[in-house]
C-alpha cells in the first residue's frame, strides 16, 4: 500500500480535504510512504495541534477555494465538493484501499443496519476463522490497519454513502442491505443518494458477489447475485430457521441478543456471507449467540418500576422507527424528532395512526413538523416539547408500568448533538436523572 500511495502522489500537489479522523489517517500514511508530495491540509474548522503538521494548512469558510489547482484531492467522507472540480482529481482513502485490497474485502452498505451487520460478520469470522480485520465507517480508518493485513486477512469494511460517492472500485463481496431516503441535505435528490450507494457493486466483475435484499436486486450487472428475503430467495429467514441455498438451519430467537425482526435479516445476511466463506452453520449460530448488540440500537439500558427504557438513537429514518416500535411491541412512550432534513414523514404518521402508541413526544425541528402534520391521532396523546431533556422529563411522567419508553427519533442528531452517540448518551443520562 505504501508503495502504491507513493507512486500515486510522487511530485504532485496533494490536498487532504477534511481533517477529521480519516483525514489525519491519510496524512500519517502519506508521510509514512516517503512520498515527496506537496501536501496541503484543508478544513473548514481550525484545530489546535497545527504545529504537529509541517505542511500548508488552510482553514475557514473559504477553505475550498481554488481546489482545481491541486493534482490530487483526498476527499474525506461527508465533505461536499464543487461539481466544477474535475472528477479525475478526486480520490479517497476508501478508493485507494480498495484498489490494493479489493479481493480481500467484504464491503457492507445500506441506509440502516450497516454497523450491526459489519460487526456481526467480523465477530463470526474472528471467532471461527481468525485474521478478520474491521475497518471503515464503524470508526476505524482503513489506513490505520495496514500493518495488520496479510495475504490471508479478510477485511470487513463498513461503507457509508459518503465513502462510496467517488469510488470507482467495488469490493469482492458486496452487501447492499437496504435503501431509504436519507442524507437529502447532502445529495439533493433520492436518486443521487441511491447512486452513491450503488457504487458498492457497480464496478464488480463476474468473479465478485453481491448480497442484496431481493426487492433491491439490480439487473444487468456482472457480479454473482445472492438474494435475501423472508421467502423465495437464495437466503431466507424466519423466527424458526435460516436457509442458505436449500440448506436449513434451525434457530432459537430467544438465544440471540439482537432483538427485532429486522435483525433477523441482518443475521441472515451474515449467515449467508460466512457460509460462502466456508464457515459451518453450527459455528455461525454459536457465534451469533455470543455477539453483543451495539449501543444506541434498540438498546435496553434500564428497567425500573416495571418500565423498560430503550435507546434507538441511531434511528434517523421513518422505516427504522417503525421497525423499532414493532420490535419492542409494548411501546408506551415514543420520542421523535431532531434535525429536519426534509424527508417525508407521511409513512411514519400513517403507521402511528394504525399502531396507536399511547404517547408520542415530538421534539426539535422535525418533531415540530411531525406534530403539525399529524395533528390529532385517535388513541394517541401527541406532545410537543423543545428538547431532549424536556422529552425525558415528560416521558417519565407518562409511561406506565408494563410499557416501554423508546427513543427512536426518525431524524438526524446534527444541530442539536455532535452525533447519534451523544444523543443516546444524553438520553440515558436524563432518564437516569
Amino acid at each position: 500500500m505504501l508503495s502504491l500511495l507513493k507512486s500515486l502522489t510522487e511530485n504532485k500537489s496533494v490536498a487532504i480535504l477534511g481533517f477529521g479522523r480519516e483525514g489525519r489517517s491519510t496524512y500519517k500514511t502519506l508521510v509514512k510512504s516517503g512520498s515527496n508530495a506537496d501536501i496541503t491540509i484543508l478544513d473548514k474548522f481550525d484545530f489546535e495541534d497545527k504545529k504537529d503538521f509541517p505542511v500548508s494548512i488552510i482553514t475557514g469558510e473559504n477553505y475550498m477555494d481554488n481546489l482545481s489547482r491541486f493534482d490530487l484531492i483526498f476527499k474525506s467522507p461527508g465533505v461536499v465538493i464543487s461539481p466544477d472540480v474535475p472528477r479525475e482529481k478526486i480520490t479517497s482513502q476508501t478508493e485507494i484501499f480498495l484498489r490494493k485490497y479489493k479481493n480481500q474485502v467484504i464491503g457492507i452498505t445500506g441506509t440502516k443496519g450497516k454497523s450491526t451487520t459489519t460487526t456481526l460478520i467480523h465477530h463470526i469470522l474472528s471467532e471461527k476463522r481468525g485474521n478478520a480485520i474491521l475497518v471503515g465507517n464503524i470508526g476505524i480508518p482503513a489506513f490505520d490497519r495496514l500493518t495488520d493485513i496479510d495475504e490471508n486477512s479478510i477485511i470487513v469494511y463498513e461503507l457509508s454513502c459518503h465513502q462510496l460517492e467517488f469510488t470507482e472500485v467495488s469490493p469482492h463481496i458486496a452487501i447492499l442491505l437496504n435503501l431509504f431516503p436519507e442524507h437529502l441535505d447532502h445529495y439533493g435528490t433520492i436518486e443521487n443518494y441511491y447512486n452513491a450507494k450503488r457504487n458498492i457493486y457497480l464496478h464488480q466483475d463476474k468473479n465478485d458477489m453481491l448480497f442484496v435484499m431481493k426487492r433491491y436486486q439490480p439487473y444487468g450487472i456482472k457480479s454473482q447475485i445472492i438474494s435475501v428475503s423472508d421467502m423465495g430467495a437464495d437466503i431466507t429467514f424466519s423466527r424458526e430457521a435460516l436457509t442458505f441455498k436449500g440448506e436449513k438451519t434451525p434457530i432459537k430467537r430467544s438465544e440471540f441478543s439482537l432483538i427485532g425482526d429486522h435483525n433477523l435479516y441482518n443475521i441472515s445476511v451474515a449467515y449467508g456471507v460466512c457460509r460462502t466463506l466456508g464457515v459451518s452453520s453450527d459455528d455461525i449460530i454459536s457465534a451469533v449467540k455470543t455477539y453483543k448488540s451495539l449501543p444506541h440500537r434498540l438498546e435496553v439500558f434500564l428497567e425500573k418500576d416495571g418500565v423498560r427504557y430503550i435507546d434507538d438513537s441511531i434511528s434517523t429514518a421513518c422505516e427504522t422507527t417503525i421497525q423499532g416500535v414493532l420490535s419492542i411491541g409494548d411501546v408506551g412512550v415514543l420520542i421523535l424528532g431532531g434535525m429536519d432534513r426534509g424527508i417525508d414523514y407521511a409513512p411514519l404518521i400513517e403507521f402511528l395512526r394504525a399502531q396507536k402508541v399511547p404517547n408520542v413526544i415530538c421534539m426539535y425541528d422535525s418533531g415540530k413538523r411531525i406534530f403539525e402534520e399529524a395533528k390529532e391521532i385517535e388513541g394517541t396523546n401527541l406532545v410537543l416539547v423543545s428538547d431532549l431533556k424536556e422529552a425525558c422529563d415528560t416521558a417519565k411522567k407518562l409511561v406506565k408500568s408494563g410499557g416501554s419508553c423508546l427513543l427512536s427519533p426518525a431524524s438526524a442528531s446534527y444541530g442539536n448533538f455532535k452525533n447519534f452517540e451523544e444523543r443516546g448518551e444524553k438520553f440515558k443520562e436524563y432518564i437516569r436523572g
